[in-house]
């Protein structure tokens, strides 16, 4: 009898699954529910392949994390069955909370708790499911099992989450700088003193992984069209609730009127216990749908921007080092509410600053320890010739204004 299931990936070809705790978790419904999540959320406005799931990426992070477990075990780290079968079922599930539009409705639809956290709630519940199976890979997930290197595969620098999306997200973006060698990092990873380490001959495939993830965020990730059309979303959205707030009856399908109609927050979750299947209803069809609705609404600004969002009229987006002055905000607010026939305080949903800072290396937060022959350990910063760690690591702070083209 076949004990696999054999999965034809794009991006590394067949990925196979054993029948049992990794089959049964991608079975789940909390997890097939990732398949109507898209990875990138709104990235395909600039980049119309980039229409991969969550689902996609879960399933190329198992890959990655079988091939790394694989790998270290030829090295001679020893890694027991069940510490094995948990790394990938912790790696599989680690996307798991994620809402509709990647991390659109944190802060607007809920606020004050993460994805993570809520990928934390569904791993309990499908723990539960499945009557305990999954109790060594939450430990692994929180960081609380004590040999340390399989939370650094979940979760650092040089993790499997990392290396999937950045190749994958450049296959289907067809951004063809961003394709690194997975597979020959993880030849090269190693443990030194309980840690994941890089074997020194893998130096350059770290350099190019290092850069091509900061050409990623900048090229894709906080591409300015994206974030211009992530705010009208955004926005959307926010005056959806304001509306339902003032007692106006709009429509919405049953998860998403949920969190329109309550003030859903950290506490909120752990005291009303639908919540979390209201959270898992929801996915990126019922935000399409309300707003094929939206676009006729008699309310003059949540039918702009939905009209925005279906027709892709985009808000128009400046990107600067310094913030706007107040007097050129003023003088944008009191030109949309002229032109739209609105007051200027309700222009503030027709535009938005954000500030978005990124920093693609953090020495101080998890380094990345390159191994030699002789048993020394050296940062990154310090092994290579030539990445200017100091730029990699300086923290770019950029203002996005977007607005309402008029």
């Amino acid at each position: 009898m076949n004990s696999y299931k054999i999965i034809n990936d794009p991006v590394f070809g067949f990925i196979k699954i054993r029948k049992g705790l990794l089959y049964d978790i991608v079975q789940h419904p909390l997890f097939q529910r990732l398949n109507r999540i898209n990875q990138l959320g709104l990235a395909s406005v600039v980049y119309p392949g980039a229409r991969h799931t969550r689902f996609q990426h879960s399933l190329g992070a198992l890959y990655l994390m079988t091939e790394a477990v694989k790998s270290l075990i030829e090295k001679g780290v020893y890694i027991f069955d069940s510490e094995a079968e948990a790394v990938k079922a912790a790696i599989l599930l680690h996307d798991i909370g994620h809402g509709p539009f990647s991390h659109v409705l944190e802060n607007t639809l809920i606020h004050d708790i993460s994805h993570e956290d809520i990928s934390l709630m569904m791993m309990e519940k499908i723990n539960k499911d499945m009557h305990g199976e999954l109790n060594l890979a939450i430990s692994i997930f929180k960081d609380e099992y004590p040999n340390k290197i399989f939370h650094q595969l979940i979760s650092s620098q040089l993790d499997m989450d990392r290396l999937d999306y950045i190749r994958r997200d450049s296959f289907f973006t067809g951004v063809t700088e961003g394709n690194i060698g997975s597979a020959r990092i993880i030849k090269m990873l190693n443990v030194k003193d309980d840690r994941l380490v890089v074997d020194s001959k893998g130096i350059y495939s770290i350099e190019n992984f290092l850069t091509t993830r900061r050409l990623m965020y900048w090229q894709v990730y906080l591409h300015k069209t994206a974030v211009g059309y992530e705010k009208i979303l955004i926005n959307t959205l926010l005056r959806a609730k304001y509306l339902v707030k003032s007692g106006k009856e709009i429509f919405a399908t049953p998860a998403l009127a949920y969190f329109l109609t309550n003030n859903v927050n950290s506490d909120w979750f752990k005291t009303h216990e639908e919540t979390l299947q209201m959270y898992a209803d929801l996915d990126d069809s019922d935000i399409w749908s309300a707003m094929k609705v939206w676009k006729n609404s008699d309310d003059k600004i949540l039918s702009t921007l939905a009209r925005d969002m279906l027709d892709r009229h985009l808000f128009k987006v400046e990107v600067s080092e310094e913030p706007p002055t107040s007097e050129y905000l003023a003088y944008l607010r009191s030109n949309i509410a002229k032109a739209m026939g609105i007051s200027e305080n309700e222009t503030s949903f027709l535009l938005s600053l954000t500030e978005i800072g990124k920093d693609m290396y953090n020495p101080d937060d998890d380094s990345i320890g390159i191994l030699y022959k002789d048993g020394s350990v050296k940062d990154i910063a310090e092994a290579s010739e030539i990445l200017n760690v100091q730029l990699l690591s300086k923290k770019i702070r950029k203002y996005y204004l977007c607005y309402q083209r008029i």
